[in-house]
């Protein structure tokens, strides 16, 4: 099995490992890429190449930020076109199904298949048996070759934009859940009863405190990321609806944790989750 992951981040460098550790080869793009990348990749098992031997593969997988997914593919179109046995195209992105439509008519155009794929989970690791990836399209059935390689395959009866429905409306969720934790524990910061609002929270929602205890202080970190994700979200939903403009509102609030120069929020946040000082 010889599969492409374009590109090595943290999502696609740790499955591009778990595919290698099951005997898979896999190529990586890494001309351009950051020493961060070039480590990781290399750290995975993951052989860089050239020209078109990344579309001489199996599997294609397009593992890039959401604003990266039109580009990605217009990049490699050339290979893809060039190739002999054209791989099939997977893009594994959190992208709406009007984006995802848009990919595939640039893959079509060279003669290679493409699914619809999206990622649900954290990034492989030992004892964890996921992220899910989630195909739809004509050819999905075809992705359940990987499942031979450690990946954990989801194949949906949908046709190409199911996949990328499920991502849409299972992020907006999660880490639209996220946002508004983390919205409102500003505000209680703000207005000096956060220790109260922990402490009921502690008391009536004890499991949600202990989930906003995991994933809000696990956005720090990703917050640039989740913009264009809700961003695409927000176009997945009515246009000029409600729906729509509470999303947009919350990638604004993400691009503003992102932004915060002076980490002020960043720290209210950090500081509502410390474990409590113990009575002197």
């Amino acid at each position: 099995m010889k599969v492409s992951i374009i590109a090595p981040g943290n999502m696609g460098a740790a499955i591009g490992a778990r595919l290698v550790a099951n005997g898979a080869e896999v190529r990586t793009i890494l001309e351009g890429r950051s020493t961060a990348s070039v480590e990781r990749a290399q750290a995975a098992g993951m052989v860089a190449v050239t020209g078109t031997a990344i579309a001489e593969v199996d599997f294609l997988l397009s593992v890039v930020p959401p604003q990266e997914v039109l580009a990605t593919a217009k990049s490699l179109a050339p290979a893809l076109e060039a190739a002999t046995a054209k791989p099939l195209y997977i893009d594994c992105n959190a992208i709406n199904p009007e984006t995802t439509r848009a990919v595939g008519e640039v893959v079509a155009a060279t003669g290679a298949h493409y699914l619809d794929g999206s990622i649900i989970g954290l990034p492989p690791r030992e004892g964890y048996g996921g992220p899910a990836l989630f195909v739809s399209g004509p050819e999905a059935a075809r992705a359940e070759a990987l499942s031979a390689y450690g990946m954990d395959i989801r194949v949906m009866d949908g046709a190409i934009g199911a996949a990328s429905a499920i991502k849409m409306a299972y992020g907006g969720i999660t880490k639209g859940l996220i946002a508004i934790g983390a919205a409102m524990i500003l505000g209680a910061s703000r207005a000096d009863i956060a220790d109260d609002l922990k402490a009921e929270l502690a008391k009536s929602q004890a499991r949600l405190l202990e989930g906003f205890s995991r994933s809000i202080p696990d956005m720090f970190g990703k917050a640039y990321r989740w913009v264009a994700e809700m961003e695409e979200i927000a176009d997945f939903l009515p246009a000029g609806s409600a729906q729509a403009a509470m999303y947009r509102s919350v990638a604004a609030f993400y691009r503003e944790l992102a932004a915060d120069e002076g980490r002020d929020d960043i720290a209210a946040l950090a500081a509502f989750f410390a474990p409590a000082e113990p009575n002197q």
